[in-house]
């Protein structure tokens, strides 16, 4: 089959299109023809050396993929052949032939394409489990998203948007500031212009849930904003995960600080999570209450655009790899 692969880390010049084994299955696994994969942060990492696949992963990037279930193990029910699903896989995804168990396997919502689906399972799975599952995260609550127009960004925005929960973003630019207001953001932070510690302090009064891809020098001015009871969720260190901080807002205010890695976990607790989107998010793409905002469809040859693209943050939603 072809795929995606590379030799070596380094720049999106490393990888190229070549030949690989089409994987083999197990009694309790399925084999997608990928129609699409979601590019990811991660996947750039990987690239680069930073991130490691999990012991027994495939080394191929990609960790999110829509497309038709085409063989199925002795242990799977045989109505899931020829299904058309998406799913989180934990890599492979960049690949004409992807495996994995039913535990991340989800139907396509009717409102979506085949094409888009590939866009949901890594940032719904990451965000429903954070925000909801670690987070908490309630009705009544003020919601800050860092990273507002990241893939996991607007994903977080637009379930909470969905859900009737208050929401205020940072980014990193004027373009990506008159998006997120436009998508339903009361309050969003250009970081190049303003310090949103400082606003959130003098016009807002603080927050309750905070959800963090950035680490770094964010960590002290999360801890410092969060009102009573808060909880900062962080999920990536885009600047670092070493910190100097003052520790004492997180006994006076009585915080929760959390974190998180998707990839690594049991295929039960994925499986609970992906209970919970088909049980909680299913029915409000059905209302068309969520829709998918997609910047960019690249074709499987076009790769090393995708994630040059990606890496200079030019990004405004998912980016997807059709095959």
């Amino acid at each position: 089959m072809k795929a995606i692969l590379f030799d070596k880390y380094g720049d999106p010049s490393v990888m190229y299109s070549g030949e690989t084994p089409k994987p083999i299955i197990n009694n309790n696994e399925v084999l997608i023809k990928v129609a699409a994969a979601g590019i990811n942060r991660p996947d750039i990492l990987q690239r680069q050396g930073g991130y490691p696949p999990p012991k027994g992963a495939s080394e191929i990037l990609g960790l999110e993929v829509s497309g038709t279930i085409v063989e199925i193990g002795k242990n799977i029910d045989p109505k899931f052949k020829d299904k058309e699903v998406c799913a989180l896989v934990t890599g492979g995804g960049y690949a004409e032939y992807v495996k994995t168990t039913l535990a991340t396997v989800l139907p396509i919502p009717k409102e979506v394409s085949i094409i888009e689906a590939a866009a949901i399972p890594e940032t719904f799975f990451t965000v429903w489990t954070n925000l909801f599952d670690s987070g908490l995260l309630k009705k009544d609550e003020t919601l800050l998203i860092h990273g507002g127009a990241s893939g996991i960004g607007i994903t977080a925005a637009l379930i909470a948007q969905a859900m009737g929960i208050k929401y205020l973003t940072t980014v990193g630019s004027s373009k990506k500031k008159d998006f997120m207001d436009n998508l339903g953001s009361f309050k969003t932070i250009n970081y190049q212009d303003e310090d949103f510690e400082e606003v959130i302090k003098n016009e807002i009064d603080g927050v309750d849930v905070i959800l963090d891809i950035v680490g770094g020098e964010y960590f002290q001015k999360n801890i410092n904003i969060l009102n009573k009871f808060g909880r900062l969720i962080n999920i990536a260190y885009l600047q670092g995960p070493i910190v100097k901080a003052n520790l004492l807002p997180i006994m006076l205010k009585r915080l929760i600080v959390t974190g998180s890695t998707l990839r690594i976990r049991s295929d039960d607790e994925k499986q609970k999570i992906r209970d919970s989107l088909q049980n909680h998010i299913w029915p409000l793409f059905q209302k068309k209450s969520i829709k998918m905002v997609i910047d960019k469809e690249f074709s499987f040859n076009d790769v090393k655009k995708a994630h040059e693209y990606m890496e200079n943050n030019e990004n405004i939603g998912k980016l997807l790899l059709k095959f």
